[in-house]
């Protein structure tokens, strides 16, 4: 990764600040999920536009993503 520095007013950095702190991550996860929304897709990697799709609210979701996408099983 590279590290860079942004400015930010009060109000934008405690709104998201806030917003990170909703979705249990981090304020730089949040702000690059912010920027990759903005930013066009990698066309040599179609499936990249799915990425992120899908957001459970489980740090761990990764470990049974069977159950994130496809339901849990009864």
């Amino acid at each position: 990764m590279i590290r860079t520095q942004i400015s930010l007013t009060k109000d934008e950095y405690a709104a998201a600040k806030r917003e990170a702190a909703r979705l249990g991550i981090s304020l730089a996860e949040l702000l690059r999920r912010s920027l990759r929304t903005a930013l066009p897709v990698n066309e040599t990697k179609p499936w990249m536009r799915y990425a992120g799709m899908v957001e459970s609210g489980d740090p761990a979701s990764s470990r049974h993503i069977d159950d994130v996408v496809y339901g849990r099983k009864d």
